[in-house]
């Protein structure tokens, strides 16, 4: 077994968001995560008291990089059209397994209890959702978008990413730089005025 280092928890982090990925929230045990990392369960719940607890520590470090992410792209001094593009390339521009955190968490949140749903839900939201709404809010505003309900523009956003969103969709590679440009377009098209 291996020994409890100050890395562990980014590793278990990590070797825990690779196996969820490819195989789901009930799918996946405590026992295999030890396994995969060469360490005991014990030492799992030193960190973590459980799955749903680890599961969620996951979501939590994506959204946090999320909120960096969006708040660096408004800060930009730009047009929302362009904070939009911004956006549509980080997240396209991402590793597979990065993306595949996104999809991760719209199919498998409904695992949990009650309480961390709500809880995961507030900070999704918070970090994630408001965020691009308020993008898209203030380019209706400013004329760049037609006016429509906001969380509609979000969601038909993340609707037309979502098969980027499956590693096996482009395999290892990241996704040309064409690709990503298009989904923009279309996007972008269907919305501007």
């Amino acid at each position: 077994m291996a020994n409890l280092e100050t890395g562990l928890p980014d590793q278990i982090i990590k070797t825990a968001k690779n196996l969820f990925i490819q195989k789901g929230y009930y799918g996946l045990s405590m026992r295999e995560i030890s396994d995969a990392l060469g360490v005991s369960k014990a030492a799992l719940y030193y960190y973590f008291k459980d799955k749903e607890e680890l599961f969620l520590a996951i979501l939590r470090l994506y959204l946090n990089d999320m909120d960096s992410a969006l708040n660096a792209i408004v800060l930009q001094p730009l047009t929302c059209v362009e904070h939009i593009r911004l956006f549509i390339e980080y997240i396209l521009s991402q590793p597979p397994e990065q993306r595949a955190t996104i999809r991760l968490f719209m199919q498998e949140i409904y695992h949990l209890s009650p309480e961390s749903r709500r809880e995961f839900d507030t900070i999704y939201h918070e970090k994630f959702i408001n965020k691009l709404q308020s993008i898209l809010q203030t380019g209706m505003q400013n004329g760049e978008f037609r006016q429509m309900p906001a969380g509609v523009a979000v969601w038909s956003l993340l609707g037309i990413m979502f098969p980027y969103f499956y590693p096996a969709h482009a395999g290892e590679a990241p996704l040309p730089v064409e690709t990503i440009n298009e989904v923009a377009r279309i996007y972008l098209a269907g919305i501007s005025t």
